[in-house]
């Protein structure tokens, strides 16, 4: 992506990253990482951000290499390091190069680079534009998307806008990213942005009124087709709507025994026709990929040992991330374990107290250390529950409308009413309602 061209007159002058081993630290970026930076050559020139301080040197030869000119103005509409980082190596070449930003930008420029004089400044409010010549830039705030001085800027000539964070995703431009671009896109923006959603709600607002035919981000590729999937994209994100149905399976498990009762559930959920399942051990798998896997579905079950009177730690954790990015309008289910005096569920319902727009579920499971005859039946009332919202028109089959399935078998209890799926009852199964006896249940053909 280099060498690519975004229309005749804005050049890609980014860079990729390959030797970074975690992006802010703590994100996992296998595919690497791009710093994407643009210039617009017309009458007047424009530089579009700077890139992070492992690239400078490249920039700078892509910047002398790609504007016709020395450039006249310098843009910046994000001010984290990874973008802002070669601004003083930038001014050393060209001082005389005006800086373009906005109150809180100039301050956070005193901030990262004290003592740095620059000798032009334009300071800029929410909606003024530049005439850099045909090409006319109207600024477009966008604060706290994700952080206070972000600015968007677009281009009216042609169409373009430059979206800062919003719609970057994990990966360097030149690689092709094998899941395409959704997954590092969502991963991106629940570990980085999904705090934000208001914010990005009134920015996408902002957008729906230009006549955008390109977005240019500070991080992946320059999206050019199909806009519509990645705004309706980010719409369904920033409102904390579910994307798909299906089910996200979270555990942690010390000696193996809870990590069973999760891949049963997961399979008694695939039984029943739920149209995805998503499980992921939160102490070996990404934990920022468990985060947008929570997000992604429609229904979550977290399933944890009590630990220290409390819970396993990186199921604490996990849900501390759902709770600082307001996670909501979602089902969740229980699996606790606990040897003796089991409290976990009792502490994981306390620390998402404070979600909004949030069902839990009726059935859910305790494991006295290793799952018996009672909380398998609790954990087979759990699946059935959780895969009782889902209709044919979900199955992910692919038929419209969905094939004529096969008469299933049900039980139902004579006492209380509760149905279980199935052809035959589980040896020792007790109806986990009312606790009656195998002997207690009907058999239904429907």
């Amino acid at each position: 992506m280099n060498n690519t061209a975004v229309s005749k007159d804005i050049l890609y002058i980014g860079a990729n990253d390959h030797d970074i081993d975690l992006f802010e630290g703590h994100f996992d970026v296998p595919l690497g990482m791009a710093y994407n930076s643009y210039v617009i050559n017309d009458e007047k020139v424009a530089v579009m951000d700077t890139i992070d301080q492992s690239k400078t040197d490249e920039w700078l030869g892509n910047v002398e290499a790609k504007a016709v000119k020395a450039p006249d103005y310098l843009v910046v509409q994000h001010m984290e390091p990874d973008h802002s980082a070669s601004i003083e190596a930038f001014l050393k070449k060209y001082p005389e190069t005006t800086v373009v930003g906005n109150n809180k930008t100039f301050k956070m420029i005193s901030q990262f680079f004290p003592g740095l004089e620059i000798a032009n400044k334009l300071e800029v409010k929410n909606g003024d534009t530049l005439s850099l010549g045909k090409h006319e830039l109207t600024f477009v705030f966008a604060p706290m998307v994700h952080w206070p001085e972000v600015m968007m800027t677009y281009d009216a000539c042609d169409k373009v806008l430059f979206s800062a964070d919003g719609f970057g995703k994990f990966g360097a431009n030149d690689v092709e990213d094998p899941e395409g671009w959704a997954c590092e896109a969502r991963r991106y923006y629940f570990g980085i942005v999904g705090k934000y959603g208001a914010q990005v709600q009134a920015v996408l607002k902002k957008a729906a009124a230009l006549d955008i035919q390109v977005i240019a981000p500070l991080h992946g590729p320059v999206l050019n087709e199909d806009l519509g999937f990645y705004l309706d994209l980010y719409n369904t994100w920033s409102a904390y709507e579910p994307e798909n149905k299906g089910v996200a399976i979270m555990y942690t498990s010390v000696y193996g025994h809870t990590k069973k009762a999760a891949e049963m559930l997961a399979e008694e959920l695939e039984k029943r026709g739920v149209p995805k399942v998503a499980i992921a051990d939160l102490a070996r798998d990404d934990m920022y990929e468990c985060v947008e896997d929570a997000f992604r579905y429609d229904k979550l079950v977290l399933a944890t040992t009590t630990y220290n009177a409390e819970i396993f730690p990186y199921m604490r954790e996990f849900i501390d991330m759902l709770v600082e990015r307001g996670y909501q309008k979602r089902t969740i289910g229980f699996i606790e374990n606990g040897s003796w005096a089991p409290m976990a569920m009792k502490v994981m319902k306390a620390k998402l107290e404070g979600l909004k727009n949030i069902a839990y579920t009726e059935n859910n499971v305790t494991i006295l250390s290793a799952l018996n005859e009672q909380s398998t039946a609790q954990l087979m009332a759990l699946a059935e529950e959780l895969a009782a919202s889902y209709s044919e028109a979900d199955c992910g089959c692919g038929d419209t409308p969905c094939s004529p399935e096969a008469p299933k078998t049900k039980w139902v209890c004579k006492i209380c009413g509760y149905v279980y799926e199935g052809e035959e009852l589980p040896e020792g199964f007790t109806c986990p309602l009312c606790k009656q006896p195998a002997d207690k249940f009907e058999k239904v053909v429907e």
